[in-house]
């Protein structure tokens, strides 16, 4: 027989300490004079008189109802204003609307016909009108039921209740029931102000698609403000290491040759660490000028696409045979972006393909910039194997872009991209 190890934990009833302050601290919220009941009975008071004009409008006979929900259907829009409005000051809730605060009135009117926020003025707004009156109409019952024993004494002698005045079995029921009533009536305008807020951000916000429609916007627009600042961070950092170390090291490389070429009288060991040291600042150099050119080359910026690929052509091992056709500049971070794709996919096909010639070819149409390269090597480019395409792709995709790749085996590769103009 196998020994289960699995413990059944006991279940343990409820700890009658823990429930009872829960209970307390529930009923002080819901307590007649608590802030939160206040705030619900104004929330429900204000929109006691937004469902009047529905109430009026539909009580009308003939061609005077007509004429008035034709006026309720033109004022739709306000009204929805008014609804927002009462949740935001109320509430500290802020329901956005269909369209910017600029929009014109004709817009607003087409946006204000929608079902769900008819729905909410000739259905819910009447309902929340009666609503409001019952909760003013507790209220004032139960204030006016506990203090039985207080108005009972200035009624005139004979009348049916002052008749049985005084402290009598009949009175104190009045006065508890009052008090009951006292007591009872916050549970109500909770629930009733909850469903009233529901119901306006159900009806009059906007609905799931505008929901998703705002974020996709959002998100485009963070995008894109990522990329620019990527793109200007990578620009300061060029212009520091181009004014300020790259600066430095060419004065160090010039005092080095200087002392390189007038020191002749001193040991061959210290001309041998001067001529050392004087290569090394050279080489450094170099190294430094080839890590600004490719952080944000300075002939992108200042002459545009078409110059800096030009150079990127020339240092090519592999002939490149370059066509440019644009009609102007377009966005810097397009074209910085462009500028290390092409770059990459260049350097790809002179040490993967064996091509023996590559076409590039830029040209401009509807908006978007379209990049061809193409080679006569041994294809076969995989995005999978890590050959730097799927780098190529996630560069493309940053700025909204695509990029297709052909290279069946034997060749050719053609790589193709498009990048909008403008971001």
């Amino acid at each position: 027989m196998f020994q289960s190890k699995i413990q059944s934990r006991p279940v343990r009833a409820a700890d009658p300490g823990a429930v009872g302050p829960a209970v307390l601290r529930a009923v002080r919220e819901r307590a007649p004079w608590s802030a939160g009941t206040r705030r619900d009975s104004l929330f429900l008071a204000a929109g006691l008189p937004l469902g009047l004009p529905c109430i009026i409008v539909l009580s009308l006979p003939g061609t005077s109802l007509l004429v008035g929900l034709l006026l309720l259907v033109v004022l739709l829009d306000l009204s929805t204003t008014v609804q927002r409005s009462r949740v935001r000051t109320l509430r500290g809730l802020e329901i956005p609307g269909r369209l910017p605060p600029g929009a014109g009135w004709l817009p607003r009117l087409r946006a204000g016909l929608t079902w769900r926020q008819a729905t909410h003025h000739f259905l819910v707004a009447p309902l929340q009108t009666f609503c409001a009156a019952l909760v003013l109409g507790l209220w004032g019952t139960s204030l006016v039921l506990l203090s039985f024993f207080g108005w009972v004494w200035l009624l005139p002698m004979g009348n049916p209740v002052r008749s049985g005045a005084g402290w009598t079995i009949e009175g104190a029921v009045i006065t508890l029931g009052g008090l009951l009533l006292l007591f009872l009536t916050p549970w109500l305008v909770a629930l009733l102000a909850a469903l009233d807020l529901w119901t306006v951000r159900a009806l009059l916000g906007p609905n799931r698609a505008e929901v998703l429609e705002r974020r996709v916007e959002h998100l485009a627009q963070s995008r894109v403000d990522v990329v620019d600042a990527a793109d200007a961070e990578r620009r300061r950092i060029e212009r520091d290491l181009h004014d300020g170390a790259q600066q430095r090291l060419v004065s160090l490389a010039m005092n080095l040759g200087l002392a390189r070429r007038t020191l002749k009288d001193i040991p061959p060991e210290a001309m041998e660490v001067i001529v050392t040291a004087h290569e090394e600042a050279q080489a450094a150099i170099k190294e430094l000028h080839d890590l600004v050119r490719g952080l944000h080359p300075a002939v992108l910026e200042d002459r545009g696409l078409d110059a800096a690929l030009s150079g990127v052509a020339a240092r090519s091992p592999v002939p490149v045979h370059l066509a440019v056709d644009l009609p102007g500049r377009i966005a810097p971070t397009v074209e910085a972006v462009a500028y290390f794709t092409v770059s990459e996919a260049l350097a790809n096909a002179a040490k993967h393909a064996k091509a023996s010639r590559v076409d590039l070819v830029l040209r401009q149409a509807a908006g978007r910039l379209l990049i061809t390269i193409a080679d006569d090597g041994i294809g076969g480019a995989d995005a999978t194997r890590g050959t730097g395409l799927v780098g190529l792709r996630k560069r493309a995709a940053s700025v909204d872009g695509s990029l297709a790749i052909t290279s069946p085996r034997g060749g050719p590769t053609t790589i193709t991209m498009e990048l909008p103009c403008e971001l």
